[in-house]
C-alpha cells in the first residue's frame, strides 16, 4: 500500500471537514426552529435535504479519489 503524500492527506482532511459542514448544515436548517431566514418549512426540508443529498454526493467522491 503506498502512504499518501501530505498534500493528500490534507485534502482528505478538508473534504472530510467539507463533508460535515453540508451534513451539518442541511439538519440545521431542517431542525433549527427559529430559522434566522422567513422560509416556509416546506422550503427548509427541500434545501436542508439538498445539502444532505450534496454532502453524500461529496463524500462518495472523496472516497473514490481516496482509494486511488
Amino acid at each position: 500500500m503506498k502512504k499518501k503524500s501530505l498534500k493528500e492527506r490534507f485534502l482528505l482532511v478538508i473534504g472530510i471537514l467539507l463533508f460535515s459542514i453540508y451534513f451539518l448544515l442541511g439538519l440545521a436548517i431542517i431542525f433549527w426552529d427559529k430559522f434566522p431566514i422567513n422560509m416556509s418549512f416546506n422550503y427548509r426540508l427541500a434545501f436542508g435535504l439538498l445539502l444532505i443529498v450534496y454532502s453524500f454526493f461529496r463524500f462518495i467522491r472523496l472516497i473514490s479519489t481516496a482509494s486511488n
